[in-house]
């Protein structure tokens, strides 16, 4: 099966076919850098980051452009608060954003661009849109005229005519249509200015994102990435600034994720809801959210529970137990060569269906049992150990394109354990005596009394798994 993507323009899946055969260039829409990242951020750029990582473990050359809005009304009211200018304010988050995301194992993208390092390429291109009769001034301000461009809406599905403006909309009684939007803001008091043909002044949001792509990928490219929320304005606005200067297809396909809800309510500073990363991850291991995040196919919407995290976590830990158990069972993956096998087969099937990670994660879990049931096995032919070391290659192969499996299982779960322990003040060295003694009443048939021991440990969340090698305890997380 090649690969196939839901194209948001047109609203259907579509053969994934790069305008230049072997390569693919990619631009995500990154952060307005005025606040901490929350886990809806994160999800977008995860999403993102597996897409990318998948598509060059398919063997294509990515350009992977994420860009970060560093100049934004948000950010100066941000620094009006704080008493601060708005560069120091964004260098913060930008800061904070790298922090967040390296924590979350997310690979750096190709080129990231600041909007305030390309002013020179975003007024040159609010020029063009002026010389083209798309845009036209006003004391100093500069709009563009969505009226001009005939195929406005086409993303989205939106027709000016059906539309009122509403609260995504800047209401300006100068406009010459109230969907008409700033390319260029005039300067004012305080606030961060550059020269312009206009006079003093900033960019407008939508403007940048048109400005960089081009810049870094050309006027027509392959991918075009953000959350469902930026589809309109944001998105709908950047087709009509780049198509009506170059006359040609801005994007071919447009990919949308979707919303992380919070216990099935939408996540909204109003209601207080808002998870922060960083928050997140005092609790969580990162490849746990990361796990989580993955575990709904990226254009469904997905709902943050403490019960959907407690799974996520289950979930990394059955993997690496397998991967550390296999290990001992018969050896480390030897053959560097190893062929790809069945899991490899069956993921790419998943992700080949419009990067259905959500599928391919089931696939690994499938695995996970089936090479458990052979490990139960006392003797174990050379035929399965082969099996069963090629199906483990594949699975540590999906855990380098989803971004996990990153440590060594024997670090993964000494971290975990000491974190937990260290929580519930909890000795090791006690429960190694425990778990001994439970053993010591199991050899001599006292099951009355091992029964009493293990229950000793249920109530101290430690759990056993007695297996044939022998019994080995976990913290119940």
């Amino acid at each position: 099966m090649s690969l196939r993507v839901f194209n948001t323009l047109g609203g259907k899946k579509e053969p994934f076919e790069p305008l230049e055969p072997g390569k693919v260039r990619m631009y995500v829409c990154g952060p307005t850098v005025y606040d901490s990242c929350h886990i809806g951020h994160a999800r977008s750029v995860v999403v993102f980051d597996v897409i990318a990582r998948y598509l060059k473990a398919k063997g294509f050359d990515v350009t992977h452009v994420r860009n970060f809005t560093d100049v934004d009304d948000k950010i100066i009211i941000k620094a009006n608060q704080l008493g601060i200018d708005s560069k120091t304010v964004a260098e913060k988050y930008i800061k904070e954003f790298y922090e967040d995301m390296d924590a979350l194992n997310v690979e750096r993208a190709t080129i990231e661009p600041k909007a305030t390092e390309h002013i020179n390429q975003i007024i040159q291109f609010v020029e063009k849109l002026i010389q083209k009769g798309f845009a036209y001034r006003i004391n100093g301000d500069v709009y563009y005229s969505v009226e001009k461009f005939k195929k406005y809406g086409k993303l989205s599905g939106r027709r000016l005519e059906d539309m009122e403006a509403g609260a995504r909309v800047d209401i300006d009684e100068r406009k010459r249509n109230p969907f008409d939007f700033v390319l260029w803001k005039s300067a004012k008091p305080g606030e961060p200015a550059w020269a312009s043909p206009w006079g003093k002044g900033r960019p407008g949001w939508h403007i940048e994102c048109s400005a960089m792509s081009s810049e870094y990928l050309g006027e027509t490219f392959d991918i075009h990435g953000g959350g469902k929320d930026l589809c309109f304005p944001h998105h709908e606005n950047e087709i009509a600034q780049s198509e009506s200067i170059s006359g040609k297809p801005f994007v071919k396909y447009w990919i949308h994720n979707g919303f992380v809800n919070i216990n099935q309510e939408k996540m909204s500073k109003s209601l207080g809801n808002f998870l922060m990363i960083k928050d997140v991850l005092k609790t969580y291991h990162p490849e746990a959210v990361r796990l989580f995040l993955l575990s709904n196919h990226y254009r469904s919407p997905i709902d943050f529970t403490e019960k959907a995290m407690n799974e996520a976590f289950s979930g990394l830990d059955k993997i690496y137990a397998l991967v550390e158990r296999a290990e001992k069972k018969i050896g480390p993956i030897q053959d560097k060569e190893i062929e790809s096998g069945d899991c490899w087969r069956r993921f790419c099937e998943a992700m080949d269906d419009d990067f259905n990670s959500a599928r391919g994660i089931g696939v690994i879990f499938e695995t996970v049992r089936s090479i458990n049931r052979f490990l139960d096995q006392d003797i174990i032919s050379g035929e399965i150990k082969k099996s069963i070391q090629s199906d483990r290659s594949d699975i540590l192969r999906i855990g380098s394109v989803l971004g996990i499996l990153t440590e060594q299982p024997k670090v993964y779960f000494e971290k975990k354990q000491a974190r937990v322990l260290e929580q519930k003040s909890i000795d090791p060295d006690i429960i190694d005596k425990i778990v001994k003694k439970r053993d010591a009443a199991r050899k001599a048939k006292d099951w009355k009394e091992a029964d009493k021991i293990r229950k000793q440990l249920d109530d101290m969340n430690i759990i056993l798994e007695d297996r044939p090698e022998g019994t080995i305890w976990k913290i119940n997380k």
